[in-house]
């Protein structure tokens, strides 16, 4: 029986897909291979600018809060994901947006541990404390200030009342999911001296644990360690 010469086509067909699949990881990830490891940790990471109804310039990092959400309902829902990390290295952003994100990641029912890496500055710091354990290593730092409008502002009574409620939502929201006092956080909020173009608190690494917003100091094997430990536990502590 004769047999019949393969076809060049068929056979280039999956060659030319894995050199697609190369340069779509360099371009995206600045590498070729990508380590394939199954994992049933899902890692969300809170990078730049929060982004929320505005659209930044593109030249801005951003996370944007439309693209985070699905994600967290995927966590939610998904039976093979058994824990969430959060990995921060933010300078803040929308105040709603960020709240929003971390009001979801505060009501998951799954295990959740946050490290801030870098920076949790602003709403980040919301974001940080809403999971069920934080870490922040030695060199981060948290930026604690009021909540600021940019742009235009109208010079009316009810601004500076919207201004409070919304300060208040974040100030009740940390208090609520971290060992801070409402107290020493306001007074962090407010306080002079060590912000040179701002009022507020600049926090580095230990700073942050000391006045109870952050859990422990650590890295990333800390956190994901404490993960694996609410995963075999079962229950969250």
């Amino acid at each position: 029986m004769t047999e019949l010469p393969a076809d060049p086509d068929i056979a280039t067909e999956p060659q030319e897909g894995q050199e697609q699949q190369k340069l779509q990881n360099l371009k995206e990830l600045g590498q070729i291979e990508i380590p394939n490891f199954k994992t049933d940790i899902h890692c969300l990471t809170i990078a730049g600018q929060v982004e929320g109804h505005m659209v930044l310039p593109p030249q801005n990092k951003t996370t944007r809060y439309e693209h985070v959400i699905p994600q967290l309902v995927a966590v939610e829902e998904n039976p093979n994901i058994k824990g969430l990390l959060v990995v921060l290295n933010t300078v803040g952003g929308d105040v709603e947006a960020g709240l929003a994100l971390a009001e979801m990641i505060a009501s998951l029912s799954k295990p959740t541990v946050s490290i801030v890496m870098g920076g949790g500055h602003s709403i980040g710091a919301a974001i940080a404390v809403s999971t069920n354990y934080t870490y922040i290593a030695p060199t981060a730092t948290m930026t604690i200030h009021p909540i600021r409008l940019t742009g235009l502002v109208i010079g009316v009574p009810q601004t500076y009342e919207y201004l409070d409620k919304m300060q208040d939502r974040v100030v009740n929201f940390v208090v609520s999911n971290s060992h801070i006092t409402e107290q020493r956080f306001r007074e962090l909020m407010f306080k002079t001296g060590d912000l040179a173009r701002d009022i507020g608190t600049v926090l580095v690494g230990r700073d942050a644990v000391e006045c109870g917003l952050i859990d422990e100091l650590g890295g990333l094997q800390d956190a994901l360690r404490k993960l694996n430990s609410f995963k075999a536990g079962g229950l969250l502590q």
